[in-house]
Protein backbone atom coordinates (compact mmCIF):
# COMPACT_ATOMS: atom_id res chain seq x y z
CA UNK A 1 0.00 0.00 0.00
CA UNK A 2 2.84 2.40 0.90
CA UNK A 3 4.55 1.84 -2.46
CA UNK A 4 1.21 2.27 -4.22
CA UNK A 5 0.54 5.60 -2.51
CA UNK A 6 4.03 6.87 -3.36
CA UNK A 7 3.61 5.88 -6.98
CA UNK A 8 0.23 7.58 -7.08
CA UNK A 9 1.56 10.81 -5.58
CA UNK A 10 4.57 10.78 -7.90
CA UNK A 11 2.34 10.30 -10.92
CA UNK A 12 -0.03 13.04 -9.72
CA UNK A 13 2.90 15.39 -9.24
CA UNK A 14 4.21 14.74 -12.73
CA UNK A 15 0.78 15.30 -14.25
CA UNK A 16 0.36 18.51 -12.27
CA UNK A 17 3.79 19.75 -13.36
CA UNK A 18 2.95 19.03 -16.97
CA UNK A 19 -0.38 20.85 -16.72
CA UNK A 20 1.25 23.84 -15.01
CA UNK A 21 3.97 24.02 -17.67
CA UNK A 22 1.38 23.88 -20.43
CA UNK A 23 -0.63 26.61 -18.73
CA UNK A 24 2.42 28.84 -18.35
CA UNK A 25 3.36 28.31 -22.01
CA UNK A 26 -0.15 29.12 -23.18
CA UNK A 27 -0.20 32.27 -21.05
CA UNK A 28 2.63 33.67 -23.16
CA UNK A 29 0.36 33.75 -26.20
CA UNK A 30 -2.68 34.85 -24.18
CA UNK A 31 -0.83 37.94 -22.92
CA UNK A 32 0.00 39.24 -26.41
CA UNK A 33 0.20 43.04 -26.31
CA UNK A 34 0.12 45.11 -29.50
CA UNK A 35 2.41 47.82 -28.11
CA UNK A 36 4.96 45.27 -26.93
CA UNK A 37 4.81 42.29 -29.31
CA UNK A 38 4.63 43.83 -32.80
CA UNK A 39 6.99 45.61 -35.18
CA UNK A 40 7.28 49.41 -35.35
CA UNK A 41 8.00 49.31 -39.09
CA UNK A 42 5.23 48.54 -41.58
CA UNK A 43 4.69 46.42 -44.64
CA UNK A 44 3.94 48.43 -47.79
CA UNK A 45 1.55 47.22 -50.47
CA UNK A 46 2.98 46.62 -53.93
CA UNK A 47 0.10 48.58 -55.50
CA UNK A 48 -1.66 51.70 -54.36
CA UNK A 49 -5.37 51.33 -53.68
CA UNK A 50 -8.34 53.63 -54.03
CA UNK A 51 -11.77 52.39 -52.91
CA UNK A 52 -10.47 48.84 -53.08
CA UNK A 53 -9.11 49.13 -56.63
CA UNK A 54 -5.40 48.55 -57.25
CA UNK A 55 -3.26 51.03 -59.19
CA UNK A 56 0.39 51.04 -60.13
CA UNK A 57 2.49 53.28 -57.93
CA UNK A 58 4.09 56.33 -59.46
CA UNK A 59 7.65 55.81 -60.67
CA UNK A 60 8.99 57.97 -57.83
CA UNK A 61 7.30 55.69 -55.29
CA UNK A 62 8.42 52.51 -57.04
CA UNK A 63 12.01 53.68 -56.87
CA UNK A 64 11.86 53.98 -53.09
CA UNK A 65 13.27 51.25 -50.90
CA UNK A 66 9.80 50.02 -49.88
CA UNK A 67 9.46 47.02 -47.59
CA UNK A 68 6.77 45.10 -49.48
CA UNK A 69 5.17 41.63 -49.75
CA UNK A 70 5.89 40.87 -46.09
CA UNK A 71 2.45 40.69 -44.44
CA UNK A 72 2.65 36.89 -44.10
CA UNK A 73 6.26 37.10 -42.99
CA UNK A 74 5.63 39.77 -40.35
CA UNK A 75 2.54 38.11 -38.83
CA UNK A 76 4.35 34.77 -38.67
CA UNK A 77 7.43 36.42 -37.13
CA UNK A 78 5.36 38.20 -34.46
CA UNK A 79 3.84 34.83 -33.56
CA UNK A 80 7.27 33.17 -33.43
CA UNK A 81 8.78 35.90 -31.25
CA UNK A 82 5.84 35.60 -28.88
CA UNK A 83 6.31 31.83 -28.56
CA UNK A 84 10.07 31.32 -28.79
CA UNK A 85 11.92 34.50 -27.74
CA UNK A 86 12.49 36.43 -24.55
CA UNK A 87 14.07 39.81 -23.92
CA UNK A 88 16.73 40.94 -21.45
CA UNK A 89 16.70 44.75 -21.25
CA UNK A 90 19.56 44.79 -18.76
CA UNK A 91 22.00 43.00 -21.05
CA UNK A 92 24.34 44.51 -23.63
CA UNK A 93 22.84 44.95 -27.10
CA UNK A 94 23.99 42.33 -29.62
CA UNK A 95 26.08 43.02 -32.70
CA UNK A 96 24.25 43.03 -36.03
CA UNK A 97 25.70 39.63 -36.92
CA UNK A 98 24.71 38.00 -33.63
CA UNK A 99 21.30 39.64 -33.61
CA UNK A 100 20.66 38.40 -37.14
CA UNK A 101 21.73 34.88 -36.16
CA UNK A 102 19.35 34.81 -33.20
CA UNK A 103 16.48 36.17 -35.27
CA UNK A 104 17.03 33.36 -37.80
CA UNK A 105 17.08 30.84 -34.94
CA UNK A 106 13.60 31.96 -33.90
CA UNK A 107 12.37 32.02 -37.51
CA UNK A 108 13.44 28.40 -38.05
CA UNK A 109 11.02 27.17 -35.38
CA UNK A 110 7.69 25.97 -36.74
CA UNK A 111 5.11 28.62 -35.78
CA UNK A 112 2.46 25.98 -35.00
CA UNK A 113 4.57 24.41 -32.24
CA UNK A 114 3.74 25.07 -28.58
CA UNK A 115 5.43 28.03 -26.82
CA UNK A 116 8.80 27.24 -25.28
CA UNK A 117 9.47 27.50 -21.53
CA UNK A 118 11.29 30.71 -20.65
CA UNK A 119 14.66 29.05 -20.06
CA UNK A 120 14.65 27.44 -23.55
CA UNK A 121 13.83 30.60 -25.47
CA UNK A 122 16.28 32.57 -27.62
CA UNK A 123 17.42 35.61 -25.64
CA UNK A 124 17.59 39.13 -27.09
CA UNK A 125 19.64 41.37 -24.84
CA UNK A 126 19.48 45.14 -24.67
CA UNK A 127 15.75 45.54 -25.32
CA UNK A 128 12.57 45.11 -23.30
CA UNK A 129 10.43 43.72 -26.12
CA UNK A 130 10.03 43.26 -29.87
CA UNK A 131 8.51 46.70 -30.34
CA UNK A 132 11.53 48.40 -28.81
CA UNK A 133 14.03 46.22 -30.67
CA UNK A 134 12.34 46.74 -34.05
CA UNK A 135 12.44 50.50 -33.56
CA UNK A 136 16.16 50.45 -32.73
CA UNK A 137 17.29 47.78 -35.22
CA UNK A 138 14.78 47.68 -38.13
CA UNK A 139 17.34 46.91 -40.84
CA UNK A 140 18.61 43.77 -39.10
CA UNK A 141 15.11 42.47 -38.49
CA UNK A 142 13.92 43.18 -42.04
CA UNK A 143 16.93 41.35 -43.42
CA UNK A 144 16.46 38.23 -41.29
CA UNK A 145 12.77 37.54 -40.65
CA UNK A 146 12.24 36.17 -44.16
CA UNK A 147 11.61 36.86 -47.83
CA UNK A 148 8.17 37.80 -49.10
CA UNK A 149 8.02 36.12 -52.50
CA UNK A 150 7.66 32.48 -51.23
CA UNK A 151 4.32 33.40 -49.63
CA UNK A 152 2.79 33.69 -53.11
CA UNK A 153 3.26 29.96 -53.71
CA UNK A 154 2.24 28.66 -50.28
CA UNK A 155 0.15 25.50 -50.64
CA UNK A 156 -2.34 26.73 -48.05
CA UNK A 157 -3.27 29.70 -50.26
CA UNK A 158 -4.98 27.45 -52.78
CA UNK A 159 -7.90 26.83 -50.42
CA UNK A 160 -9.40 30.08 -51.65
CA UNK A 161 -10.22 28.36 -54.96
CA UNK A 162 -12.33 25.53 -53.52
CA UNK A 163 -13.16 26.20 -49.84
CA UNK A 164 -15.35 29.23 -50.33
CA UNK A 165 -18.72 28.34 -48.75
CA UNK A 166 -20.43 29.76 -45.68
CA UNK A 167 -20.02 26.51 -43.77
CA UNK A 168 -16.22 26.69 -44.06
CA UNK A 169 -16.25 30.23 -42.66
CA UNK A 170 -18.47 29.12 -39.78
CA UNK A 171 -15.97 26.34 -39.01
CA UNK A 172 -13.14 28.88 -39.14
CA UNK A 173 -15.04 31.14 -36.74
CA UNK A 174 -15.51 28.26 -34.28
CA UNK A 175 -11.84 27.26 -34.53
CA UNK A 176 -10.71 30.86 -34.07
CA UNK A 177 -12.71 31.23 -30.85
CA UNK A 178 -11.42 27.91 -29.53
CA UNK A 179 -7.80 28.85 -30.19
CA UNK A 180 -8.09 32.28 -28.56
CA UNK A 181 -9.90 30.77 -25.56
CA UNK A 182 -7.02 28.30 -25.23
CA UNK A 183 -4.44 31.10 -25.17
CA UNK A 184 -3.16 30.69 -28.72
CA UNK A 185 -2.83 33.17 -31.58
CA UNK A 186 -4.37 32.92 -35.05
CA UNK A 187 -2.72 34.10 -38.25
CA UNK A 188 -5.46 34.80 -40.79
CA UNK A 189 -5.27 35.05 -44.55
CA UNK A 190 -7.90 37.56 -45.76
CA UNK A 191 -9.14 37.42 -49.34
CA UNK A 192 -12.05 38.50 -51.52
CA UNK A 193 -11.05 36.29 -54.47
CA UNK A 194 -11.98 36.40 -57.36
CA UNK A 195 -12.01 40.12 -56.65
CA UNK A 196 -8.56 41.44 -55.75
CA UNK A 197 -9.58 44.15 -53.29
CA UNK A 198 -7.66 42.43 -50.49
CA UNK A 199 -5.06 39.67 -50.38
CA UNK A 200 -3.51 40.01 -46.96
CA UNK A 201 -2.42 38.37 -43.67
CA UNK A 202 -3.10 39.60 -40.13
CA UNK A 203 -2.53 38.22 -36.64
CA UNK A 204 -5.69 37.87 -34.53
CA UNK A 205 -4.90 38.03 -30.83
CA UNK A 206 -8.02 38.97 -28.85
CA UNK A 207 -11.77 38.36 -28.96
CA UNK A 208 -14.26 40.73 -27.40
CA UNK A 209 -18.03 40.45 -27.11
CA UNK A 210 -19.97 43.70 -27.06
CA UNK A 211 -23.11 44.01 -24.91
CA UNK A 212 -26.36 43.27 -26.75
CA UNK A 213 -24.50 42.12 -29.86
CA UNK A 214 -24.46 38.69 -31.45
CA UNK A 215 -21.30 39.57 -33.36
CA UNK A 216 -17.74 38.77 -32.30
CA UNK A 217 -15.17 41.57 -32.54
CA UNK A 218 -11.47 40.72 -32.78
CA UNK A 219 -8.36 42.83 -32.31
CA UNK A 220 -5.73 42.18 -34.95
CA UNK A 221 -2.15 43.13 -35.68
CA UNK A 222 -2.11 44.28 -39.30
CA UNK A 223 1.49 44.66 -40.59
CA UNK A 224 0.35 47.49 -42.87
CA UNK A 225 -0.63 49.51 -39.80
CA UNK A 226 2.14 49.66 -37.22
CA UNK A 227 0.49 52.44 -35.23
CA UNK A 228 -2.50 50.66 -33.62
CA UNK A 229 -4.60 47.47 -33.64
CA UNK A 230 -7.33 47.02 -36.21
CA UNK A 231 -10.62 45.15 -36.05
CA UNK A 232 -12.10 42.07 -37.68
CA UNK A 233 -15.76 41.23 -37.02
CA UNK A 234 -17.73 38.00 -37.29
CA UNK A 235 -21.20 39.06 -38.44
CA UNK A 236 -23.73 36.58 -37.07
CA UNK A 237 -26.46 37.81 -39.42
CA UNK A 238 -24.30 37.62 -42.55
CA UNK A 239 -22.44 34.50 -41.34
CA UNK A 240 -19.19 36.01 -42.58
CA UNK A 241 -16.16 37.99 -41.48
CA UNK A 242 -16.00 41.75 -42.04
CA UNK A 243 -12.74 43.72 -42.06
CA UNK A 244 -12.20 47.35 -41.16
CA UNK A 245 -11.99 49.91 -43.96
CA UNK A 246 -8.72 51.76 -44.57
CA UNK A 247 -6.77 53.42 -47.38
CA UNK A 248 -5.95 50.02 -48.90
CA UNK A 249 -9.25 48.19 -48.46
CA UNK A 250 -12.78 49.42 -49.10
CA UNK A 251 -14.00 47.43 -46.12
CA UNK A 252 -16.68 44.78 -45.87
CA UNK A 253 -16.91 41.01 -46.17
CA UNK A 254 -13.74 38.93 -46.46
CA UNK A 255 -13.06 35.22 -46.37
CA UNK A 256 -10.69 34.08 -43.62
CA UNK A 257 -8.31 31.11 -43.79
CA UNK A 258 -6.02 30.11 -40.96
CA UNK A 259 -2.33 29.92 -41.86
CA UNK A 260 0.66 28.61 -39.89
CA UNK A 261 -1.64 26.55 -37.67
CA UNK A 262 -0.10 23.30 -38.88
CA UNK A 263 2.36 21.94 -41.46
CA UNK A 264 1.65 23.04 -45.05
CA UNK A 265 -1.22 25.28 -43.96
Amino acid sequence: MTVGRRSFHLLAGLVCAGVCLAANSAATARDFDFHRDTFTFANATVFKYYEGIAFLRASTERDRDLYTRRCFVMTRAALQFCKFARFDPGGAALSDAELGRRVRTVMRRAPWHAPLPEKERTVFAGYANLREMSEARPAVLKKNIGQGWPTYIRLGNFRMFYQRGVSYQEQTHTRLNAMLAGGDLFVAYLTTYPRLSINHAVLIYKRKRLPASADDHYLVYDPNHAEAPRELIWSASQRSFVYQKDVDFIGGAVRVYQVYGKWLQ
